[in-house]
């Protein structure tokens, strides 16, 4: 019988490396920067709470279809199934915040869309914890799992930290399409650029061309 992740002990998660609670911690972190926001609103402290947010759970979802995601449809009878919900998830979230970060601040259309999306992240969370890695979780042993998390590490920290309409939610795609706009992100992110500059053509190539290299061979050796 599955149970879920977030009443098992980091031992039981496969360690601190694991990809389980690794995944764990993120959500808990999630959680924790949504709540900072509700308690604030808009205002300067509420949006670095969401600046935050977002920039955390991009680069976890791009990790997470890029590596434990196809671990489970290789290794689970119904993965298809339980990443196919999750990446809709993912896709709504995506629309959302794109449509967020080109609305005003304290706007009743942007607020309104914040609690949508908060809402949305925090269903992907059960479902992440409750279905989908306990099954990850009886499929493959502790040895794989804690490969799987340094290979989702090494992805999320060159991830895309912003929503893309343009990026793919499987790979290869998602690294090809991907990978080159986490410089950008990141950039932009470093500088406190507004998400429409388009300052990536001049500041980001060769990072990117470094990064997409490196996604693509974790992809590669996952294989």
């Amino acid at each position: 019988m599955t149970r879920t992740i977030a009443e098992q002990t980091e031992e039981q998660l496969g360690g601190p490396d694991g990809i389980l609670a690794r995944q764990r911690r993120d959500h808990r972190e999630m959680a924790r920067l949504m709540d900072r926001y509700r308690e604030a609103g808009p205002g300067e402290k509420g949006e670095r709470a969401l600046k935050d947010v977002v920039q955390l759970v991009f680069s976890h979802a791009f990790a997470e279809e890029s590596v434990p995601w196809p671990a489970v449809r290789r290794s689970v009878p119904d993965g298809e199934e339980l990443t196919s919900r999750v990446e809709e998830e993912h896709q709504q979230i995506n629309d959302l915040v794109t449509d967020i970060e080109r609305l005003p601040p304290g706007s009743p259309e942007r607020e309104d869309k914040i609690a949508r999306a908060f809402a949305l992240i925090d269903e992907d969370i059960r479902d992440e914890e409750d279905l989908l890695l306990p099954r990850l979780q009886e499929a493959v042993d502790v040895r794989q799992q804690r490969r799987l998390g340094s290979a989702w590490e090494a992805v999320r920290r060159t991830a895309p930290t912003h929503p893309h309409p343009v990026v793919p939610r499987r790979p290869p795609g998602n690294a090809i399409a991907g990978v080159p706009l986490s410089a950008y992100d990141r950039t932009r992110d470093a500088l406190g650029l507004s998400p429409s500059t388009p300052a990536w053509k001049t500041l980001a190539v060769p990072g990117a061309l470094l990064a997409t290299a490196a996604l693509v061979g974790v992809w590669r050796r996952l294989r």
